[in-house]
């Protein structure tokens, strides 16, 4: 396995990491398509999908301690914040910020077709390194890292007073589920003064339901239900 190279290296001591087993970092930074011209499975490097599982975790668990800490929200509102800190959207957002496309280990033809500037690939390298971080210098450190990188977005309005809606797409999106699905349920009381039962569900993960005089508002509370039940 080849090694990191100097400028990376630099990068990665810039935007606050510290560097101990290079071949940890190396990993971080491999996308699959790097192996697709190794003439033999030898000569494959390992790529990010196991430290991008890890780090996916120390993430989470960083941000929602902060916010414990600095909010005395409920559950639901936590949640929702959590959510969208920790997106794929605001992983390569942040990945962008400090300049990690150049860093990036792709395939030659996966770089030609914009691997680089992929949203899905940054912020996949995003948690990739973040689990880097944990193995080489434990939890307390790299949650020191991800509160500075994620430190405009901690103080600004992500996550805050987001339908539930757009919440709960948010959080299927990010645990990499099926995207919800609404079903009225139920309906009762004339046509004046009805109410109506919606049922939200997510394959694999489960259902909720609320009630209320529209159907709008009826999946509105269904999707605070379905968060607080299983967000």
């Amino acid at each position: 396995m080849s090694e990191l190279s100097k400028e990376t290296q630099v990068w990665l001591k810039s935007a606050g990491f510290t560097v101990k087993t290079e071949a940890i970092w190396l990993e971080a930074l491999t996308h699959g398509s790097f192996n697709s011209g190794s003439p033999s499975q030898t000569d494959h490097a390992r790529d990010y999908q196991r430290l991008e599982f890890l780090g996916d975790r120390v993430l989470g668990l960083a941000v929602a301690s902060w916010l414990f800490r600095a909010s005395d929200r409920d559950e639901g509102q936590l949640s929702q914040r959590l959510n969208a800190l920790v997106s794929g959207r605001t992983c390569a957002r942040i990945a962008k910020g400090i300049g990690m496309p150049d860093h990036v280990r792709l395939g030659k033809q996966a770089r030609e077709d914009g691997g680089a500037d992929s949203d899905n690939i940054l912020g996949d390298v995003m948690e990739a390194l973040i689990g880097a971080s944990f193995l080489d210098n434990g939890f307390d450190i790299t949650r020191d890292v991800i509160l500075a990188l994620w430190e405009s977005d901690l103080s600004g309005d992500a996550g805050r007073a987001k339908h539930p809606k757009s919440a709960l797409q948010e959080w299927a999106a990010h645990n990499k589920r099926a995207m919800p699905h609404y079903d009225v349920t139920g309906r009762s009381g004339p046509d004046h003064a009805s109410r109506f039962t919606v049922t939200v569900r997510i394959h694999n993960v489960g259902e909720a339901e609320a009630d209320a005089t529209s159907k709008s508002e009826a999946e509105k509370l269904a999707a605070k239900a379905f968060l607080e039940k299983f967000g």
